[in-house]
């Protein structure tokens, strides 16, 4: 590893809600990985022994009285950690202690945000890997950039960057989608790092329900717009009912010779969604400004 990132104080932030198992491999990887780094373990109201097999490993055992989500559990961790570097890993055993120095590098360089790149295999099912792909492809619209992995949890970062943002965190498992398209939105630099990652041993303790939590995570899709530049959103879906009022409104002429209330709501309508984005552009304006001071 460089020697700049040795020099630096490094703090490990792993949220986990009944993990014991796979903090029990994970804690001692990094530990021999990473001798000197703060390794935080933050118990989201497990119902296992989570916190004693963290603890016994040797890690900082921060625990909440009831699960609060995964993205709460980052920013318990966030608020915590002593470090310069933040690293944000999984409890689970996907993500392996071996990659992390390969992230740290990348905060060497000059980026301010490294994310771990899954590819296709490392994805547990089809259907997820569907839908993180429309989330990649919606994401690099809307930045002008690749994005390759919006949603990996697995990930390096400047601990005083990341913390200019923990008031827009959910408290949910969309932090990833959050905290990329802020560091985009303030102009820091973000990379992408294809790593090696473990395939699930079991899918069944996953806490993402693909029919529960499908409707949240297509909300994501409206978050990354809203978030990063509401008008890039709410211009093209005004575009569509202006152009069908004209649409429909030329039709009425050459049929009726006349201007028809249906065309009428299709332009108001339309004149409505874009003055709602560009309200929503101001407030994100706001919101970004205020991070920043």
């Amino acid at each position: 590893m460089p020697s700049a990132i040795l020099d630096a104080h490094i703090s490990i932030v792993i949220p986990a809600k009944n993990e014991a198992v796979g903090l029990a491999e994970l804690v001692p990887e990094l530990r021999d990985t990473l001798p000197a780094a703060e390794i935080i373990v933050v118990d989201d109201g497990s119902d296992d022994a989570t916190a004693h097999v963290a603890a016994e490993a040797g890690a900082r055992v921060l625990s909440h009285p009831y699960s609060k989500g995964n993205g709460a559990s980052i920013k318990t961790g966030a608020r915590a950690a002593h470090g310069e570097l933040l690293v944000f890993m999984d409890g689970d055993g996907q993500h392996p202690a071996s990659e992390v120095p390969k992230l740290l590098a990348q905060l060497e360089a000059g980026y301010d945000l490294v994310i771990a790149a899954r590819s296709r295999s490392a994805q547990a099912t089809l259907g997820r890997w569907l839908a993180n792909s429309i989330y990649n492809r919606l994401a690099s619209v809307f930045v002008g950039h690749p994005v390759a992995d919006l949603t990996s949890g697995f990930r390096a970062v400047r601990a005083a960057r990341f913390r200019e943002f923990l008031h827009m965190l959910p408290n949910g498992f969309s932090y990833p989608t959050t905290s990329t398209m802020a560091f985009y939105r303030a102009g820091y630099s973000v990379n992408f790092l294809p790593v090696e990652i473990r395939p699930r041993k079991d899918e069944s303790k996953s806490h993402i329900r693909l029919l529960r939590d499908g409707a949240r995570f297509l909300l994501i899709i409206f978050r990354v717009g809203t978030l990063y530049s509401p008008l890039k959103l709410f211009m093209p879906i005004s575009a569509v009912f202006f152009s069908s009022g004209v649409g429909y409104y030329a039709y009425t002429l050459s049929q009726m010779g006349r201007f028809t209330n249906g065309a009428g709501l299709l332009l108001i309508t339309s004149i409505l969604v874009f003055l709602i984005g560009l309200v929503s552009e101001q407030i994100t304006n706001l919101l970004y400004a205020s991070s920043q001071e």
